[in-house]
């Protein structure tokens, strides 16, 4: 555990996911209590990860706050909640996408059919659908939490929907300093991609968020992975421009002729990528290119995509 900010602790754990780690947030309460910040993956042994952790605070957990539905973010939340007693708290938005994509009728293992008519092989439709699966087994999410809208509070820091992560991704802000979660990243760049039942110009949203984070003029923005990061401003407007050059790039591999999300993935990313970051390439390929058709920089024809 380390102090990252004033009254503000962090705790990293281990992830076997496309990234290694996670970070999550105790943010001192007004109670004198902690508030926790996300919950990472949920465990198999719920006591021997969080116990020594928990042990280490000099004050309860009073709340549990989730930023997004990603299993990363709100695994553990059902974990902690019954090891605290603490409530859980997410945004309202973001809870039905939970409820969508984790609940009893989860919609992530019948992706495969959405990856298929997007290009994607057969056989590497059902590895995804597979992953998402075992995956799903480690999200412990927490059935009718106290749902948070926009401009909301929770002990002084202010709720805000930052949209394009995750469509109903919130952030904690207080005066100059944001728990971002996954809006803002440093070292790599937050996945936008588009799902079956994502918004429908889940990039667009995103740089509607990073125009905001740029606009707030904060000091420190406290991250989901990778490190803190002291001029997010400046962090916004270098990730808006890697965006505008990958919407550029795709609408380059389009030419007169139909090209599917899957093919125009194979020249934005690497060919050669493990089940769950060719899922994140090709969604983010999806985002992209339904951002060109959103600015009349491409159509959608026979499943596909062209030039206009």
């Amino acid at each position: 555990m380390e102090e990252v900010a004033d009254g503000v602790v962090r705790v990293t754990f281990d992830l076997p996911l496309g990234i290694d780690h996670v970070h999550c947030y105790f943010l001192r309460a007004s109670s004198g209590a902690w508030t926790l910040v996300d919950t990472g993956l949920g465990s198999r042994d719920p006591e021997a990860r969080w116990r020594p952790v928990l042990d280490e605070l000099d004050a309860p957990v009073e709340r549990i706050v989730v930023t997004h539905m990603h299993p990363d973010h709100v695994g553990g939340a059902r974990d902690v909640a019954e090891l605290t007693g603490a409530p859980v708290l997410q945004g309202r938005e973001d809870y039905a996408q939970c409820v969508s994509a984790w609940g009893a009728e989860r919609s992530l293992p019948r992706l495969a059919g959405w990856w298929e008519a997007h290009g994607l092989p057969p056989g590497l439709a059902e590895g995804m659908r597979q992953e998402a699966d075992n995956l799903g087994r480690a999200v412990h999410w927490v059935a009718d939490p106290e749902l948070l809208d926009d401009d909301d509070t929770v002990d002084g820091w202010r709720v805000q929907v930052l949209r394009g992560h995750a469509d109903g991704h919130i952030v904690l802000r207080r005066g100059d300093v944001m728990i971002a979660g996954d809006t803002v990243l440093g070292g790599i760049t937050p996945a936008i991609g588009q799902y079956p039942n994502s918004r429908p110009d889940p990039l667009g949203d995103y740089l509607e968020t990073l125009d905001k984070i740029e606009a707030m003029e904060l000091s420190l923005a406290l991250t989901g992975h990778k490190h803190r990061l002291r001029d997010p401003s400046a962090r916004a407007r270098e990730i808006r421009a890697h965006h505008h050059d990958r919407l550029d790039a795709a609408a380059a591999a389009l030419g007169d002729e139909p090209r599917s999300a899957y093919e125009v993935s194979l020249e934005l990313f690497e060919a050669d990528l493990s089940p769950v970051l060719r899922r994140f390439a090709l969604a983010e390929t999806l985002a992209h290119l339904e951002r060109l058709v959103v600015t009349d920089r491409a159509v959608r024809a026979d499943g596909g995509y062209r030039a206009p």
